[in-house]
């Protein structure tokens, strides 16, 4: 039996038709930018997550430098966050002339380092960015409470976490604002690009709708340099749909989660995923550490198992940000992770048969066999 990393086609067969219907009167109405399906999914997301006001984006990468930039955020500030993110959390503070500072993260889950965090700090620091990794909620508590020691914004990406909460809440509704994305392959994705900002403030969604229409709130009137960043109704009628069984397929992946652990328990050389006390999380990724991971993902791939690495090389170590002067060992946990972790798939239609079938091949892969 092969299984795959990722199944989007069960997902789309669930919702199609919805969207179908959807899709043909926008067809015939001509409505593609704004209009009421992206209210409605606006609003409707919002309930979702907590929070006052969404507005739908483009993508994720453009959510996160929306936020930067509501916040005032530009050339020569300093935006902290963990080395092991995906770059596009980088990438969003550099596009607008902002300086990325990476922080490690802790040894059991992978979330941003409190400590490390608070050692980072400088008077050119702005903004804090926690990364909800892989479908958890990061340590929030800590990281509002030095942010409030220090006079900083919190900017969230949760990219990685829709649905997904801890004791205080729920990711996505605790710092000043919040980047999410719905890339396809996420909890709750698009049949194409889409993101959002989230936030409890006003003025702050007002300057995210601005920036993301041109620097203008009334056509032809622009009140800053912006961009084109706007989500397409299409996609909001794709995440609405998805949005209606966004519980369920967490739920899913939570359930999955639970069978991998008792499916993997025991196997030597095989370091299991943990939920932080107080996390629900949704599991966008069941990411284990094994040894000799390149030999043991190339054996997988080779029994027919779609496992993938997320990521494999920590964003200071990346050719993109060679000229920051990173060296090896400067942030060692992050490090020693990139070169252990291993996703195995996890999809909310993954069956116990496919799971009992990536177990079986991941002991075998990792006992030479």
């Amino acid at each position: 039996m092969n299984v795959p990393f990722l199944d989007l086609e069960s997902q789309q067969e669930e919702v199609s038709f919805e969207v179908l219907a959807t899709w043909q009167r926008q067809l015939a109405q001509a409505s593609f930018i704004g209009g009421p399906e992206i209210a409605a999914f606006e609003d409707e997301y919002a309930g979702y997550i907590g929070v006052e006001h969404v507005v739908g984006v483009s993508n994720g990468t453009d959510a996160l430098e929306l936020a930067y930039r509501a916040l005032g955020v530009g050339p020569g500030d300093e935006v902290i966050m963990p080395a092991n993110t995906f770059i596009a959390t980088a990438e969003a503070a550099s596009r607008i002339g902002a300086v990325p500072v990476f922080v490690d993260v802790d040894d059991e889950h992978l979330l941003i380092d409190p400590a490390a965090l608070d050692a980072a700090i400088t008077p050119r620091t702005r903004l804090l960015v926690p990364v909800h990794l892989f479908g958890q909620t990061a340590p929030m508590a800590e990281v509002l409470a030095i942010a409030a020691r220090h006079g900083l914004a919190v900017v969230e990406d949760a990219a990685q976490a829709q649905g997904a909460s801890s004791s205080e809440g729920r990711a996505g509704a605790f710092g000043a604002l919040a980047a999410t994305s719905f890339y396809p392959g996420k909890n709750l994705g698009a049949a194409g690009d889409a993101g959002a900002v989230l936030t409890g403030d006003a003025e702050l969604a007002a300057a995210v709708r601005t920036l993301a229409a041109h620097g203008s709130a009334t056509k032809y009137v622009h009140e800053r340099i912006g961009c084109n960043a706007r989500m397409d109704a299409v996609q909001a009628t794709v995440l609405r749909a998805k949005l209606r069984r966004l519980e369920r397929w967490n739920e899913h992946r939570r359930t999955a989660a639970t069978r991998y652990e008792a499916l993997l328990d025991g196997i030597d050389g095989v370091r299991l995923p943990t939920s932080r006390p107080g996390n629900t999380d949704v599991w966008h990724l069941y990411v284990v550490r094994v040894d000799e991971r390149d030999r043991v993902l190339a054996a997988l791939a080779d029994a027919g198992i779609g496992a993938g690495i997320h990521y494999p090389t920590i964003v200071p170590q990346t050719q993109a940000y060679a000229g920051l002067g990173h060296r090896a060992g400067e942030f060692p946990v992050a490090e020693a992770a990139a070169t252990r972790i291993l996703s195995l798939p996890m999809f909310p239609h993954l069956t116990e048969a496919q799971q009992a079938r990536v177990a079986a091949a991941l002991a075998e892969a990792v006992r030479g066999e």
